[in-house]
């Protein structure tokens, strides 16, 4: 990553087009810039406006006030044609699409750059190749769009952004559809682009524990707040996630950098341990309103054993041991424990 600015806006001000004509205003005042070979990912509430910041920055919808820089020069001052060449951009909609390939899909990215009837020189058909591979669709490009998986297409749509040959690539939820596994693949792979490829790459993504892994920046936004940028330690630190993303009955752990749902404790339990073991009996007790805790007490106590068949010891406030090989088994006596007391 160098200090090359390929994305920056100045006092932006962004909204949207009513039905009555009047223009509503979402955010202002918004100062951001994106460095070449930077991962940025915009996160926020549903309703936020990320879609419409997103549109602004890009170009499809036109600002209210302030100024959008990219590659140095102001986004007005740009020609469509022009505009193709230095941004590439991946909506969120799902692509209906029948009797295409990848590479077809894929070649439409090099139209800023074909002729007036779309020809593809051989050096264009390399580039497509290439980036069908890059984005780890080997072998695919003969595949039809309709016979692959959400993400299969996704990272298709991916390819078509990589091979505009663009400096700076913008991605408006590409994962929302998406399972776990597949979204995290494409996280990854945008990641990597950036730093392979010295790409500028801005992913607007409801992924906040994603982002906190593979973001190089974050991007805050939400109704009536200041658009909040930094690195995610900074962020954590501040408590900014918990002020953004913190609602009655859900929680923002600064420790783990993870969501939890706030329950109503029962009652305490003493875990002894370590290791694996220890960290999902914990939140098995957690899960089911339990406080753990180091100390001992008037409750009972539990103690995890590395690789034994009998793996959880329940030490009862009336200093019987039981053994379990589950945590099931064990979660299956304190509730007897709890129904007697």
């Amino acid at each position: 990553m160098d200090n090359t600015i390929l994305l920056q806006s100045s006092d932006l001000a962004v909204g949207y087009k009513q039905s009555n004509g009047r223009t509503q205003l979402l955010h202002q005042d918004i100062n951001v810039q994106l460095n070449q070979g930077e991962f940025a990912c915009l996160l926020g509430p549903n309703g936020a406006g990320k879609s419409t910041l997103i549109k602004t920055l890009s170009g499809f919808i036109p600002k209210i006030s302030g100024d959008v820089c990219i590659n140095g020069l102001n986004l007005h001052d740009y020609k469509r044609g022009q505009l193709a060449k230095v941004v590439s951009v991946v909506l969120t909609e799902k692509l209906q699409v029948s009797n295409m390939t990848v590479f077809d899909l894929v070649a439409l990215g090099r139209t800023p750059y074909t002729d007036f009837f779309g020809n593809l020189s051989a050096t264009d058909k390399g580039l497509v190749l290439q980036a069908i591979n890059d984005v780890g669709l080997q072998g695919f490009a003969n595949r039809q769009l309709i016979c692959m998986s959400d993400g299969e297409r996704q990272k298709a749509m991916i390819a078509k952004a990589l091979v505009q040959d663009t400096p700076l690539i913008i991605l408006d939820e590409p994962t929302a559809f998406l399972d776990l596994p597949s979204k995290i693949e494409i996280v990854q792979l945008l990641k990597k682009l950036a730093v392979n490829n010295n790409k500028g790459i801005l992913l607007s993504t409801h992924d906040l524990e994603l982002a906190l892994q593979l973001a190089d920046k974050i991007w805050l936004l939400a109704q009536g707040r200041q658009l909040e940028c930094g690195i995610p330690e900074d962020l954590v630190l501040s408590n900014s996630f918990k002020s953004f993303f913190e609602k009655e009955g859900v929680l923002f752990d600064n420790e783990s950098g993870s969501f939890r749902v706030q329950k109503d404790q029962l009652k305490t339990i003493q875990v002894i341990g370590e290791g694996v073991e220890y960290q999902w009996l914990c939140h098995a007790l957690n899960r089911i309103g339990f406080q753990t805790t180091l100390v001992e007490g008037d409750y009972p106590s539990i103690k995890t054993v590395e690789n034994a068949n009998e793996a959880f010891v329940l030490n009862g406030v009336d200093g019987h041991d039981k053994q379990f090989k589950t945590i099931e088994e064990l979660l299956c006596e304190i509730n007897i424990f709890l129904k007697s007391n």
